[in-house]
């Protein structure tokens, strides 16, 4: 066998081996869907308790501030317009200039933000948290 035919093979076996293995890792019938269904932004269980989830493609911050409470707001920082990146103890944090805001109703914790994250409507029915 040349040494081309013998890349060839070795690479093909290779290949079907890659897509066995990853059918393999393919999602079953039995398992549960954690992605929002239809029109919604986010399932409540996504959402952790005393903190919340970026969602940067919809511009929008949404929280849980206590069990059961939702708050959606702009992922837009109200000192520069720079998107907020995390969130943790309770604030969301810009990290251009570090501006953090309070996860319950967006107002300023700390500066050089001049004005609270405005708030955006949402709706939650059962596990779904969908625009307002």
């Amino acid at each position: 066998m040349s040494g081309v035919a013998r890349r060839t093979v070795v690479a093909a076996a290779g290949s079907a081996g890659l897509a066995a293995a990853l059918a393999a890792c393919g999602g079953g019938a039995d398992e549960k869907n954690t992605a929002p269904e239809g029109g919604a932004l986010a399932r409540t269980g996504d959402i952790p308790v005393g903190g919340g989830k970026i969602l940067a493609d919809k511009g929008l911050v949404i929280t849980q501030p206590k069990a059961g409470e939702f708050k959606a707001f702009s992922s837009k920082c109200t000192h520069q317009g720079c998107a907020v990146s995390s969130i943790k103890d309770g604030v969301i944090v810009c990290p251009c200039h570090q501006s953090h805001f309070d996860i319950s109703d967006g107002s300023v914790k700390s500066g050089p933000a001049p004005a609270p994250l405005p708030p955006e409507p949402i709706q939650v029915v059962g596990e779904e948290i969908s625009p307002g």
